[in-house]
């Protein structure tokens, strides 16, 4: 075991707004805020966080451009109401298909409305990662944060059981990674991983293929996974 998921997190150049949208969204709750960060909590175990960016380059999904990088599936009972109140909230509409809509929220990063009647309440599914190659980038993820592959299709895959914060890959023809530190190949989005100890968790992840981007924090080191995506390892 290396470490487990700790929160996944949203660039914004402006953390209120994005909190203030996914709170009203989904229902979810502020565990701790200022200007810099803000963490969300969906009830359901997740842990959403917004991160401020100054001169944040929103994706312009689809355009290969202006990649997501990752987007977040948010089930709802009912589309075309979850769309109204999405887009009553500052969220705007990207496309449509039977079982999904594909929106942008205030700050530009997209998610998915998926149709589940099951439950009336809106709930967070999981967060999908764009990468090369979803098998590899699985692989790596799987061993990362202690799930196993619970599914491998035709350029997708999945990590983790449905309604246990399963994270999720999609094969993109012509993926262009990110280039963190550099705002014009912008992150998006990146994953914080809780690990007991930071040096030995450090060695696990470079033999599995990560690279160290040397910058950290007080309690936080920056990585590189296979796609080139930053992640941190935290500790407490």
């Amino acid at each position: 075991m290396i470490g487990t998921l700790r929160a996944v997190v949203l660039d914004a150049p402006d953390v209120r707004q994005l909190a203030a949208f996914y709170t009203a969204l989904g229902g979810w709750s502020e565990l701790d805020a200022d200007d810099e960060w803000i963490t969300l909590e969906t009830g359901d175990g997740w842990r959403i966080a917004a991160q401020r960016s100054p001169g944040h380059v929103p994706p312009q999904w689809p355009d290969p451009a202006y990649p997501q990088q990752a987007h977040l599936d948010l089930r709802v009972p009912d589309l075309d109401a979850g769309l109204a109140k999405a887009v009553e909230l500052g969220a705007e509409l990207l496309r449509k298909n039977e079982t999904w809509y594909t929106l942008a929220d205030p700050v530009g990063h997209p998610f998915d409305l998926c149709l589940f009647p099951a439950k009336q309440e809106t709930t967070l599914m999981g967060v999908m990662l764009d990468c090369p190659d979803a098998k590899e980038l699985s692989a790596f993820y799987a061993q990362l944060l202690s799930k196993p592959v619970t599914f491998e299709g035709e350029g997708v895959a999945m990590i983790g059981q449905d309604g246990a914060q399963p994270v999720m890959f999609q094969q993109v023809t012509d993926y262009r990674a990110p280039q963190w530190p550099d705002p014009a190949h912008p992150q998006q989005f990146h994953i914080d991983v809780t690990v007991d100890d930071i040096d030995a968790a450090e060695a696990a992840v470079l033999k599995l293929g990560a690279t160290s981007l040397d910058y950290s924090g007080e309690n936080w080191r920056v990585y590189a996974d296979p796609a080139l995506k930053p992640f941190c390892l935290c500790w407490d």
